[in-house]
């Protein structure tokens, strides 16, 4: 598997609006987050992951439906929305095209949320939902270095 990453933005908030920075300053996603490849993002606040997410679509797309949704359709947005004011996210994206629904994807993701709860004896304090797949050694060894990149 062809998984690249971090790219790392600064992220402020309120329950309503949110801005990111990316790493060379721009306020926008850049990079691989303006793909449809699969991505997995963390969002994490002093090192400490506190949401694990899976998206195939533009990473501005996914977050302005995470910041807009009423719970009209059973989606009630990020939670952690109405916890925080800043955070920092971390994306990861697969390059492989041989996984359009990202089953291996959502198995490095479970694996991730995994790890926290392994380490940290909690899952991430704003996780509402893990797409569980069977893991292969590949994706537990993916998993593992996104993991490392928090210290866990």
């Amino acid at each position: 598997m062809n998984v690249v990453g971090p790219e790392l933005y600064k992220l402020t908030c309120s329950p309503t609006e949110y801005e990111v920075e990316c790493q060379h300053g721009h306020r926008k996603f850049s990079g691989h987050a303006n793909t449809k490849q699969p991505k997995l993002y963390v969002v994490s606040v002093d090192n400490r992951p506190i949401y694990v997410g899976l998206s195939r679509r533009l990473m501005r797309e996914r977050f302005w439906t995470g910041w807009n949704s009423t719970g009209k359709r059973g989606y009630h947005g990020y939670k952690f929305r109405h916890k925080i004011t800043s955070a920092d996210l971390a994306v990861w994206t697969c390059l492989d095209r041989i996984d359009p629904k990202a089953r291996d994807m959502e198995a490095i993701e479970a694996e991730v949320v995994f790890n926290v709860r392994a380490k940290t004896e909690q899952w991430p304090e704003s996780q509402t939902e893990i797409h569980f797949q069977q893991s292969t050694p590949i994706h537990r060894k993916i998993a593992a270095e996104i993991s490392g990149h928090f210290g866990l």
